[in-house]
């Protein structure tokens, strides 16, 4: 029965629902697929219900397995929030600050301001929880995070108190597929390409709930476009390399560097009115912040105010 509470378990299960197979889940996870599909197997027999339907492609939660998956993230979180009460006591006078943020966004947005902070306080921990951005938010309210770090902040909860910081762009990478590619170029900057028109093409974009799909959504219902979606995936690097493949055409932030590697493909900056995104740090309204949680927020807004 211990697999039925299990931190594994739900590695498991993001990881099956990721991929949407058994076969590419086993292999991301490094376990035969056998040993997956046994596991998921002994889960629903010890529940006495189904949580996986298999009558689709790709797989996904039934109605069972969305309760169930629910009761996994809520255990995860009660339990971190232990650990995080706990610590004051066998770690007495030690400042751990737990920041959340998108593996991707923060391959680009740490480096810029993260070691500065650690070598001016070299006696504070942060630990990072590189999830998804809803599920960030939500360790945010239930006080498992103390800051949550992301792009757009439109859709946040207004318990959340939010500091951004104005617009960033956007590019479009146009493969040789496409109708707008350019030979021999790598930026086009000169040319200015319908947006209707290129939301036309093939494209490869990231799973719905992420913030490029939410707004790449906005400017398909904004154009009334039925798009052609060739591929979709949960990480804006696979997008990126897809298109670059020649797979589609893809959107992507200026977090994501994308270098001229002599492949054939552009890179086109979008008008910023069209798309954009706005980088934020955000904490509970109602949390009072002490000197050195005061001096990281700064130490986010002036590296980030150098990006402008």
């Amino acid at each position: 029965m211990a697999e039925l509470y299990s931190q594994q378990t739900l590695h498991y299960l993001d990881i099956l629902l990721k991929h949407g197979n058994f076969t590419k889940a086993a292999k991301d996870l490094y376990v035969s697929q056998p040993h997956l599909t046994q596991t998921i197997k002994r889960i629903e027999s010890d529940l006495g219900a189904q949580i996986i339907n298999r009558e689709i492609t790709p797989l996904q939660l039934t109605a069972a397995g969305k309760l169930y998956y629910q009761y996994l993230v809520a255990a995860e979180n009660k339990k971190e929030q232990f650990r995080q009460q706990f610590f004051q006591y066998t770690n007495p006078g030690k400042k751990v600050i737990h920041l959340g943020v998108l593996s991707s966004l923060g391959s680009f947005l740490l480096p810029i301001f993260l070691p500065d902070f650690i070598k001016a306080y070299p006696d504070v921990t942060v630990e990072l929880h590189e999830d998804l951005p809803e599920r960030n938010e939500s360790k945010l309210l239930n006080g498992s995070l103390d800051f949550f770090i992301g792009q757009n902040p439109e859709t946040i909860s207004p318990n959340l108190k939010t500091i951004h910081f104005g617009k960033h762009g956007y590019y479009a990478l146009i493969p040789e597929c496409s109708a707008f590619y350019q030979p021999q170029q790598f930026l086009i900057s000169d040319e200015c390409i319908p947006m209707k028109t290129l939301l036309s093409e093939p494209l490869v974009l990231t799973k719905r709930g992420s913030a490029i799909r939410r707004q790449v959504d906005y400017l398909l219902q904004k154009y009334k476009i039925q798009p052609n979606i060739v591929l979709e995936t949960n990480n804006i690097f696979t997008a990126v390399n897809l298109a670059k493949a020649n797979a589609g055409v893809t959107f992507f932030t200026e977090s994501i560097k994308v270098f001229d590697n002599h492949r054939p493909f552009n890179i086109y900056q979008l008008p910023l009115e069209l798309l954009s995104l706005d980088y934020f740090i955000s904490y509970d309204t109602k949390k009072i912040l002490d000197p050195i949680e005061l001096e990281f927020v700064t130490f986010f807004k002036n590296a980030i105010s150098k990006l402008l």
